[in-house]
């Protein structure tokens, strides 16, 4: 079968990767010039990347890893000493560590809370380890159910110490949600936590040894070609097109340079695009559906991600932090954890601003002043001298629309990535799978489409065979 995706992130390429293992030819359509969508990369004029946002790669990754094994690429994730790195805004400079140790899960977990003295109380750890015991034992039942309440909502029923949350849960919150915990969903920050507690390595973290766009989307674009795939960029979807039973007929694509548009024709077809735009590329007689009508609820988060290139090294630690700061979520020098990106002598830190809600119409300059502000609290060794650490050069990536807003009751909002429409499927991460807003979700998401779509194709498809065809 040929089957039209339109969107060329992780979930697009994933689709077509497992649409070709399973014998049919995805044509793939990206909109953009660059592949990777939510995990784009580009050069700079002096050839430094920067990229669209800090992306780790965890242990409890099992479809990204099974993928980069797939591909032959395993030895591209630089594995970092398994810990968590907290900074210490009341002690400047200072950071706290839950180091994880070598033995089985959850224990591992249990001990790495326990050994830590910097950050909470025996008293505030007793009643960290009570609070969590009902999502270890009743598990992610009990975690999907949990979607009714905030975090904090949840951590208030529980008993747990605000201290808790202050310290550990808001930084999580922002670094896997871009949201503070009485805005986020119980269940995403609950669901992390059951992976970590129940895989031995799932806490431990991953960065690609480069940019993104090279070392892992271009190993799917050459994977999906070698097999009969075909990637297409700068071929933005302009309208879904349907035939009289309400079936997808074609894709229109709008024609970019002067070029006309054009409609192709597929035996299926999925949309692999961000939900905002999904919504507004709806067909009029789709909208009735309540299939459709629950994406309404369901919009991007606003990301800001920052690239700072400084005269001279800041840190040498080789690993993600969580800022614990007002304004920022996460962060890494990835001179340090980055090979491509390696200097022994100056630092290029890559930083999250979450949430981003009131910062996301700014200007660079407003943005990069209160980003400076901040190192200047969490470097004061550098920042607060007679000679200043200098910063070389800088570059602000917005994303108005990005991950889904993980707040309370979305999960009934999500889409599954089969539809009403016999030959229409989702991938996103927004769509329903158990690894949320993520790269893995992504990658999941990509790969039950294509699992749906051959699954189909096995029973006899409802759609006639088609050939492309290409209307001006």
């Amino acid at each position: 079968m040929r089957v039209a995706i339109a969107g060329g992130g992780l979930a697009g390429l994933a689709c077509a990767k497992y649409l070709t293992d399973a014998g049919h030819t995805p044509i793939l359509l990206e909109s953009r010039d660059v592949l990777g969508g939510l995990v784009a990369a580009w050069k700079d004029e002096e050839g430094d990347w920067y990229e669209t946002g800090l992306h780790v790669f965890f242990g409890a990754y099992p479809n990204m890893l099974q993928l980069f094994k797939e591909l032959g690429i395993e030895d591209r994730l630089q594995w970092k000493q398994h810990t968590l790195i907290f900074n210490q805004p009341e002690k400047p400079g200072v950071l706290s560590r839950f180091d994880v140790p070598d033995i089985p899960a959850p224990l591992n977990i249990l001990v790495s809370i326990l050994r830590n003295n910097d950050m909470l109380t025996w008293e505030q750890k007793f009643r960290f380890a009570l609070g969590l015991w009902p999502a270890i034992v009743r598990g992610q039942g009990y975690v999907e159910a949990m979607d009714k309440y905030s975090l904090l909502e949840w951590l208030q029923r529980q008993g747990v110490d605000e201290r808790v949350n202050s310290d550990i849960f808001i930084a999580a919150s922002k670094a896997l949600t871009f949201i503070n915990p009485e805005e986020v969903s119980a269940t995403v920050p609950l669901t992390a936590l059951n992976r970590f507690l129940q895989e031995r390595y799932g806490s431990k973290i991953a960065f690609l040894d480069g940019s993104p766009t090279e070392r892992l989307c271009q190993p799917l674009v050459d994977y999906i070609t070698e097999r009969g795939g075909e990637v297409h960029l700068n071929k933005p979807l302009k309208a879904i097109h349907l035939d009289a039973a309400g079936k997808v007929e074609g894709f229109e694509i709008r024609g970019l340079a002067g070029r006309p548009d054009e409609v192709i024709t597929a035996d299926a077809y999925v949309s692999a695009m961000p939900v905002d735009v999904l919504k507004v590329l709806l067909p009029e007689p789709w909208t009735s559906l309540d299939f459709f009508q629950r994406l309404s609820r369901l919009e991007g988060v606003p990301v800001i991600n920052l690239h700072l290139w400084f005269d001279r090294k800041l840190t040498d630690v080789d690993h993600l932090l969580f800022s614990r700061s007002p304004l920022l979520s996460v962060y890494a020098d990835m001179s340090n954890t980055c090979r491509e990106y390696s200097d022994p002598d100056r630092s290029m830190l890559e930083l999250v601003l979450a949430p981003a809600k009131d910062w996301i119409d700014r200007s660079d300059e407003e943005i990069l002043a209160a980003t400076m502000a901040e190192l200047a609290r969490l470097f004061p060794q550098h920042f607060g001298s007679e000679q200043p650490a200098r910063l070389r050069k800088a570059k602000v990536v917005k994303t108005p629309r990005s991950v889904y807003t993980a707040a309370a009751g979305m999960q009934a909002c999500r889409p599954t990535q089969t539809t009403p429409i016999p030959n229409f499927f989702l991938a996103g991460s927004y769509t329903l799978q158990e690894f949320l807003g993520s790269m893995e979700g992504a990658v999941l998401s990509g790969k039950l489409a294509a699992q749906a779509i051959a699954q189909q194709a096995e029973v006899g498809s409802p759609v006639t065979p088609s050939q492309p065809v290409v209307r001006l």
